[in-house]
């Protein structure tokens, strides 16, 4: 995607080309490729050539006559896990290449792009030699004509939550072990012959429900039938008082498959403990399965409040959630959410439906969500508790302010460049920069289309480009900002800048709901937004925003307020947590003659 330009392509997602299949007379020969003029940094890569060739059969199962989508080369040392399993931002991370392709014709195969961009190792020829395990997935594309006139091609989630390695419809080869020698790559036949399956829908139950709707919002700007759909929690007593009408809980974050962290039964007593690598825990499974079950036992206990708590799906094109915000690229989620999503589940389940009696919370994604549609809609709803929100403050984009800041990958001095960390543990050791974590993006994925977190904060946040695909905060092969691109950022999704800016129009809405918690050492650097937000937060007067800002000692990411357990344990405890301090405030947000009484029995 271009940046800062529609007519000059900057970035490294021109070594990604479209890749379009000719006569079969052809195909023994690398494909040409589509591009226009190349920078220095496409020139270099582009030189890299090889005399053996990647063949990749067209999917036999495929019902399309054409394919579009993204071809995902893997290799990896191991085979323990499938290698499409083990692509990640550390060291531990396999290697991955990454071409598109489009109008592959089903009677044609076609040879894998050597020259294409790679991570970590950008090069074929540069590859270690050894014996290695090399597979291939195909994440399909659909092409979408939006209300906009830009017509697109996307891939569209499947139930999976925006999923590139586990989309149902999507194709794959079976792993098969090559060996490397002197930077030589095999020639390789793969074939995509084996397909990721439908997803089974989670079935209802006493005290879990499952809707979804048809968004008209949505299905107009999209240009086919979209979706929203929740997991709702229904509280104890629900079907035994029909005339009670109750608060709505509202936990955003990441795609959920179902109504996760409850259960009605104890832990399964064959489970075999399993080891959590992130907070190195043994038995974490057996932890995470007893903290559903208490968490089922205080719901349906005599003392816990009683109200409906909601886990909402709402996936795009672009990643396994909306960011519950309007955007220029995503269209219209938060009015979608807010006055189609939330009113049918108020409706169906006998919500309150005033904004007093609505309240967000969540962590990480769900953080900033929860903080964004509070600030977006300040009268719709009446607290929010957003704990490691994503950078709420773009002057703390983690660790780039894109305001100041000349380039995201590196610190310049005169003499030196030193690059940015992206990602550390509450030590502060680091294991990823923030090139790294941009770079594997990349490679799943060009024009925005990777389904990661970089992604989507421009599709998000950005305006669209010529193409109609998200303008880039910077460019992804050398981190230089898009000062213009940063400015729409910032009056439009700098969420601390906005309740600066908007504090004398919408305090009043404001007072008493924003709470804010996040660990000091967070992995992604994200309470470094948090302390410039509530420098602005305390600050404010005519009113004082009377709300909480809280920090966990040497925390790391998903640290939620807790200031008694540990973050493997908090973590799991959103709903106990934030639905108890709302019942407690809520007398501060709840208009005179508000029903307070009757849902607390």
């Amino acid at each position: 995607m271009p940046i800062g330009s529609a007519n000059t392509l900057t970035d490294i997602e021109m070594k990604n080309r479209t890749i379009t299949t000719f006569l079969p007379s052809l195909l023994a020969l690398m494909l040409s490729v589509c591009s226009c003029s190349k920078t220095k940094e496409e020139t270099k890569i582009a030189s890299v050539t090889t005399s053996n060739t990647i063949q990749v059969a067209h999917p036999i199962s495929s019902e399309e006559d054409t394919l579009d989508g993204r071809l995902i080369l893997l290799i990896a040392e191991n085979n323990t896990t499938e290698p499409r399993f083990q692509l990640r931002d550390d060291a531990k991370t396999c290697q991955a290449f990454g071409m598109d392709v489009e109008d592959w014709n089903a009677n044609a195969p076609i040879a894998f792009d050597t020259n294409a961009f790679g991570y970590p190792i950008s090069s074929f020829k540069d590859l270690p030699s050894g014996d290695f395990y090399v597979q291939v997935v195909f994440h399909k594309y659909e092409t979408l004509t939006r209300s906009d006139g830009h017509v697109v091609k996307l891939p569209m989630d499947r139930g999976e939550g925006q999923q590139w390695n586990k989309a149902p419809g999507n194709f794959y080869s079976i792993p098969k072990k090559i060996t490397i020698e002197n930077g030589e790559f095999p020639k390789l036949n793969l074939a995509l012959d084996q397909k990721i399956p439908a997803i089974t829908p989670p079935k209802d139950s006493k005290y879990v429900k499952h809707i979804k709707i048809r968004s008209k919002l949505l299905s107009d700007f999209w240009g086919r039938d979209m979706y929203l759909g929740a997991h709702v929690l229904l509280p104890e007593g629900w079907d035994t008082h029909p005339d009670v009408k109750y608060p709505l809980a509202i936990m955003h974050g990441h795609f959920p498959s179902d109504f996760n962290g409850f259960r009605s039964t104890p832990p399964d007593p064959n489970l075999t403990p399993e080891y959590s690598e992130r907070f190195k825990v043994d038995g974490y499974n057996i932890i995470v399965q007893q903290e559903a079950y208490d968490f089922y036992k205080a719901w349906t206990g005599p003392d816990f409040p009683r109200v409906l708590a909601v886990k909402i799906q709402h996936p795009t094109p672009y990643y396994d959630d909306s960011y519950a915000v309007n955007s220029s690229a995503q269209g219209p989620y938060g009015d979608a959410i807010t006055y189609e999503l939330i009113p049918y589940i108020e409706k169906q389940f006998r919500g309150i439906g005033e904004g007093w009696s609505r309240f967000v919370y969540g962590g990480s994604t769900g953080g900033w969500e929860s903080l964004a549609v509070q600030v977006k809609y300040p009268k719709e709803y009446g607290m929010c508790f957003a704990a490691c929100p994503d950078p709420i403050d773009f002057r703390a984009y983690c660790l780039v302010d894109i305001y100041n800041d000349k380039n995201a990958y590196f610190k310049e001095g005169k003499f030196r460049k030193t690059l940015v960390p992206g990602h550390r543990d509450y030590l502060g050791n680091v294991d990823a920069t923030l090139r790294d974590m941009n770079y594997r993006e990349l490679v799943l994925g060009s024009k925005g289309r990777s389904g990661q977190q970089w992604d989507i904060w421009e599709a998000t946040y950005s305006p669209i480009d010529a193409e109609g695909y998200p303008k880039r905060i910077w460019n992804r092969m050398t981190g230089e900002i898009d000062k213009e691109v940063a400015a729409y950022w910032k009056e439009n999704y700098d969420l601390a800048y906005i309740l600066k800016r908007d504090w004398a129009k919408h305090g009043q809405d404001w007072k008493n709901k924003i709470h804010l918690y996040c660990g000091d050492m967070d992995n992604y650097y994200l309470n470094n937004a948090v302390y410039l937000a509530e420098e602005i937060l305390a600050e404010t007067t005519a009113p004082y925003y009377n709300g909480e800002v809280d920090y966990g000692d040497r925390a790391e990411h998903c640290w939620n307020g807790d200031q008694k357990n540990e973050n493997h344990i908090s973590r799991l405890r959103y709903h106990r947590m934030f639905i108890t301090k709302y019942v407690n405030k809520v007398a501060a947000v709840a208009p005179e003659n508000a029903d307070l009484k009757s849902w607390r029995y």
